[in-house]
């Protein structure tokens, strides 16, 4: 059976390659938290990966975790990936690197480059998924989000930490990117994601969060509480939303 290392952001994204690699009867054997120095890495998600131990304590897996610090600098934090996976296959033997790409060349080269130098196959399940089709796929399969961070015209705050739990909210989504023009799965950094619901999770995510106005077309939640629960939600500038 092979052994995996899986790369969690907290995202929908990883989230789903992890739940995946799962399913294909993959052994757990490390999941690793990249916790990158600046809010811009070129690689990494930033906005809630603090919380991501949660979502680790929620599917049982909390014993796996391997936290990666990186610089977030271009190319400079690829380096210092391979490095902490390197040590980490040291001590958790792995042979499998898991990572949830869609579309981003950039990111699954150097992914790929990492793996190849440290002897590992890389698993990427959604990758060339058709990205309208991989946001109902996430609806369907169980996983549910919110967007923690938006930095695109066309995705209004006003979805800032609703939970997308509905076709309808997955449509809006759609046709908004169709419209506007950006990513409609935001493969291009347009937004950001937390899961709060996924399959394996026993429970979920309650969060507690204010929205904050960055720039002109960037916004971001600003994290007050998160806990685990038994039924997740969500409460935005005092606004309670259930999942």
């Amino acid at each position: 059976m092979r052994a995996f290392c899986s790369l969690l952001s907290g995202g929908k994204d990883s989230t789903y390659a992890l739940h995946k690699a799962l399913d294909e009867g993959l052994a757990p054997a490390c999941i690793g938290i990249v916790v990158p120095g600046r809010p811009d890495s070129w690689m990494f998600h930033r906005p809630f990966v603090e919380f991501v131990p949660l979502q680790l304590n929620a599917m049982g897996l909390s014993g796996l975790s391997y936290e990666i610090r990186v610089s977030g600098e271009k190319e400079k934090e690829v380096e210092e990936l391979k490095e902490s996976l390197a040590r980490a296959k040291e001590v958790r033997a792995f042979d499998t690197l898991v990572i949830g790409g869609i579309a981003s060349r950039y990111q699954l080269t150097r992914f790929g480059m990492v793996a190849e130098e440290l002897g590992l196959r890389v698993y990427d399940p959604q990758w060339g998924m058709d990205p309208e089709a991989y946001m109902y796929e996430l609806l369907r399969y169980g996983i549910i989000y919110v967007i923690t961070q938006i930095t695109t015209a066309g995705l209004p705050h006003r979805l800032l930490g609703v939970p997308v739990n509905s076709e309808g909210l997955v449509r809006e989504i759609v046709e908004l990117a169709r419209k506007h023009g950006f990513h409609p799965a935001f493969e291009g950094g347009e937004a950001e994601t937390f899961v709060i619901k996924a399959p394996r999770y026993s429970g979920g995510i309650c969060l507690e969060a204010r929205r904050v106005r960055v720039s002109e077309f960037e916004y971001k939640l600003e994290p007050i509480s998160a806990t685990l629960c038994d039924r997740p939600r969500v409460t935005i500038d005092g606004v309670m939303y259930e999942a």
